[in-house]
């Protein structure tokens, strides 16, 4: 046997492996043997078939499996022993294996054309600067989620005539053309404020004609009325009718103990003041998730921008079509090929920082991961006790659902967390502090 590597450049190269008789061959009779005890063929005693009936019946399909294992295992060591970072999988040359005369060669030759990627330097130090964006929690904020926790937990009534903060439900019909919905919902105040005196006074029964673009500025909103995606609502123009067949109004929760049970349970807070901070650090917490996954998006962009890895262009486009099943066409790599480098370039700049700061991840911790997400989603630390040790095989039970999917998934959701943190550690965070409205601007101004 004998393997070449001939690279065509630092990112690609093209593997070469010759066999011969004596490479494959005895694995091949071992495997006719074989067949030849199992057998189960008219005309003969089980584990009497005659070695050259086997051969002559199966004989091509047992080399073909014995060679290709043969190449796999081969392929893969070598490899492994030359320390080749290679990208995707060994692309085999289709062309050249449909030219090989199964019944007459005895000696082979097989091409495998791989993508590598070189050794490439990053900076990790104190010297790199990433923009963080803290939140403040302000007061409007507190303010206008007590308003739509009041709201959310008020009592709903059915007036006869709508006000500004009502709800309005009946059919939707496209006045000029063949769109409807049976039953349609308008909030009166997510309305713009010019167009919101046509939806207030009205009556069960009354029909409003309204322009939805002046109505809802919002493509989200627009979408939610009519009952289509975003994408869809955009093309959606002109006038539209609802008739209103019903109107709500939800009378505001007052600020009692009834509303502090409902929204955080039973005697977790006993007064508004308490109630306040609760809300107050509830919303810190949820603000802090999203500015750490934000930072995470700096930091990405920044080590994809100031880090240096030439790609093999040309074999993962190849690589890409031929492992997706025909669902990457030249169309969809026009699209989304520089997306997928990009997401390539920063796997490969964290595996590399895991790599050189020995970053790793044991099965007890993937397993404790398991177990609180276990908890978070079935309620809480009160059913971690009523499970007891329990808790510990129903874990395991996850980790193994899904041919190991899920473990995999936990796996490698901490180690991308350790990863982050420790790059965190090492670099320079400069913080500015910002609310709530600040940093929505901020994210939406954002563009990778």
């Amino acid at each position: 046997m004998e393997i070449t590597l001939d690279k065509k450049n630092n990112t690609e190269g093209l593997i070469k492996i010759k066999l011969t008789e004596g490479d494959y061959q005895p694995n091949v009779e071992e495997k006719v043997k074989d067949y030849a005890r199992k057998a189960n063929i008219k005309g003969f005693r089980q584990g009497k078939v005659p070695t050259g009936v086997i051969r002559k019946m199966f004989g091509k399909s047992i080399l073909v499996d014995e060679i290709n294992h043969l190449l796999s295992h081969k392929l893969s060591d070598y490899i492994k022993e030359n320390n080749l970072k290679i990208l995707g999988e060994p692309l085999p040359n289709t062309e050249k294996a449909l030219t090989i005369d199964w019944d007459v060669q005895k000696n082979f030759e097989f091409e495998y054309q791989i993508g590598m990627v070189d050794d490439f330097p990053y900076e990790l130090s104190s010297k790199v600067k990433v923009q963080s964006y803290p939140i403040e929690v302000d007061q409007k904020t507190i303010d206008e989620t007590v308003s739509d926790l009041k709201k959310r937990f008020g009592k709903v009534n059915y007036p006869e005539t709508s006000e500004a903060d009502d709800n309005l439900f009946g059919p939707l019909k496209e006045t000029d053309g063949d769109f409807s919905r049976e039953q349609s919902f308008i909030a009166v105040d997510k309305i713009e404020k010019k167009e919101q005196k046509k939806f207030i006074g009205v009556k069960k029964g009354d029909a409003i004609e309204f322009d939805i673009d002046k109505v809802f500025s919002d493509e989200n909103l627009k979408a939610q009325v009519l009952g289509v995606s975003p994408e869809e609502a955009k093309a959606k123009k002109g006038k539209y009718i609802l008739t209103v067949e019903t109107i709500s109004r939800t009378e505001p929760a007052e600020l009692n103990i009834e509303l502090f049970d409902r929204v955080f349970g039973k005697d977790a807070v006993t007064d508004e003041a308490g109630f306040i901070a609760k809300i107050k650090e509830t919303i810190g917490e949820n603000y802090k998730r999203e500015s750490d996954h934000f930072l995470e998006h700096h930091i990405e962009d920044h080590f994809v921008a100031n880090t240096s890895i030439n790609l093999p262009d040309d074999f993962l486009k190849a690589w890409l079509k031929s492992s997706s099943q025909g669902q990457v066409t030249d169309e969809v790599l026009g699209q989304e090929f520089e997306a997928y480098k990009r997401g390539l370039k920063w796997d490969l700049v964290k595996n590399r920082i895991a790599d050189d700061n020995k970053i790793t991840v044991e099965a007890d911790e993937v397993r404790a991961k398991a177990k609180d997400l276990i908890i978070s989603q079935f309620g809480g630390h009160a059913f971690a006790e009523q499970l007891g040790d329990k808790l510990d095989a129903i874990a395991d039970n996850y980790l193994q659902n899904e041919n190991g999917q899920n473990f995999m998934k936990l796996y490698n959701q901490l180690r991308s967390e350790k990863i982050l943190k420790y790059i965190r550690e090492h670099i320079t965070v400069q913080e500015k502090k910002v609310t709530v409205d600040e940093f929505k601007k901020i994210v939406e101004e954002h563009k990778h």
